[in-house]
């Protein structure tokens, strides 16, 4: 089996992670049980997910000219990612604030930084993008950086993945070059009002050829037009940190699915990956190895 391409034009932050027992409410302060900076934002996450699942990986994105812009490239490489693409600008990189409670469920505040001066492509990311098995996008970056970036997939005729999140109305000119979306039910339900998961699903795949909707707990749903949904259910594990979860389950399924196996046998695939990150602290530092993920399987 030859080593599928990935590409991931994205977001890349320095997670600020503090853990407490109960997130506190306005105006209260609480003890928090530890503290950990770690490299993330979704696209990075996304990059060293399907690296760690097998991938050769590229990221397209920024950095800032502050500390954590070294720190956040060295990762990357650290991780086996590509970083031609990973440009530097101005300014100070991405930040994400995040408060992880004792039942690993977390709240997040995203301060852009160099995310927000990613506008368009540049020379150079057609290159790096084509003949890749796929484009992975998410919305971390502004809207026309996105839309600039789904029309050079689709013009390579490389599959372009988008996770919808944050979640925010998505202009039919970018959900015309996406061929899977890849949604969480309640940004599922923020695009179509629907909150019933099948329901939002049809209301999808009314937009977009493919999608992979996440549940959480409750596993993942894969439609495709006129083909009946596959559900796939989550792996029993007690969670300590959920924080890339969606990330680590997107980037593992465009692995999967680039190697040739079905969206089934990538669902699985994917939800292993995603077990193993769960119970484990942190967000890229969290993804597990590719040998892990077979290694549960195979039990």
């Amino acid at each position: 089996m030859s080593t599928p391409r990935i590409a991931v034009f994205g977001s890349v932050n320095m997670d600020l992670v503090a853990y407490v027992d109960q997130v506190p409410s306005s105006g209260e302060t609480v003890a928090g049980t530890d503290f950990r900076q770690v490299p993330g934002g979704k696209g990075a996450n996304q990059a060293v997910a399907a690296a760690r699942a097998g991938a050769e990986v590229a990221f397209l994105g920024a950095v800032g000219e502050d500390s954590f812009g070294g720190e956040l490239r060295a990762n990357l490489l650290d991780s086996g990612v590509d970083v031609s693409g990973l440009r530097t600008v101005p300014g100070v990189s991405g930040v994400a604030h995040i408060v992880v409670d004792g039942s690993g469920g977390n709240q997040i505040i995203v301060v852009p930084g160099a995310n927000g001066e990613v506008r368009d492509t540049v020379e150079g990311d057609a290159g790096i993008i084509e003949g890749s098995a796929a484009l992975l996008l998410q919305l971390e970056l502004p809207m026309e950086a996105v839309v600039a970036a789904a029309r050079t997939g689709g013009a390579l005729g490389v599959p372009v993945y988008l996770t919808p999140a944050p979640a925010r109305d998505l202009p039919d000119e970018l959900l015309e070059c996406v061929d899977v979306l890849v949604p969480n039910q309640h940004e599922a339900a923020a695009i179509t009002g629907r909150t019933e998961p099948r329901e939002a699903l049809a209301a999808l795949l009314e937009r977009v050829p493919e999608v992979l909707l996440t549940l959480g707990e409750d596993g993942c749903l894969f439609g495709r037009r006129g083909v009946e949904p596959v559900h796939v259910p989550a792996r029993k594990v007690t969670a300590v940190d959920t924080t890339a979860a969606g990330d680590t389950y997107c980037g593992s399924f465009a692995v999967a699915r680039a190697e040739g196996r079905s969206p089934e046998e990538a669902m699985r695939f994917a939800a292993a990956a995603a077990a193993l990150s769960v119970q484990r602290p942190g967000a890229s530092s969290s993804m597990p190895a590719r040998e892990e993920v077979e290694a549960l399987l195979a039990e």
